[in-house]
């Protein structure tokens, strides 16, 4: 009687669709609600610095004098504190996940461009 109930399961298993994805050629969607990587949109940014006395875990760095916007990925909890704090919505929550960190200092940094036309002249 056992072997009958093995028989059926392998049987079953034979003609079913495999219970895996075949990782790189079939990647799994990733949900609306999907918490992942921390974007931004460096020229509309304003360099204000809110983003980063919000995040708690002190994952951002701004600085204003050289138009620096960074963020350690390691330190990042994805939480969106940064993201509702944002005055001009440059920052989002990507819909998935940020790739490895294969190095324990490799921060992404982003630098804003000096705008054309927006000089300011010292007299």
């Amino acid at each position: 009687m056992s072997q009958m109930s093995i028989g059926k399961v392998v049987s079953r298993s034979f003609l079913s669709r495999p219970a895996t994805r075949l990782y790189p050629f079939e990647k799994r969607p990733f949900y609306k609600a999907t918490r992942g990587a921390v974007a931004i949109d460096i020229e509309k940014c304003i360099l204000c610095g809110i983003c980063q006395k919000r995040c708690p875990t002190a994952a951002i760095t701004v600085t204003k004098a050289t138009k620096d916007w960074q963020i350690n990925r390691l330190r990042c909890i994805s939480c969106g504190a940064c993201v509702d704090a944002c005055p001009k919505k440059c920052l989002w929550l990507e819909n998935m996940y940020s790739p490895a960190v294969v190095q324990k200092g490799a921060d992404d940094k982003f630098h804003q461009l000096d705008k054309p036309g927006l000089e300011t002249t010292k007299a």
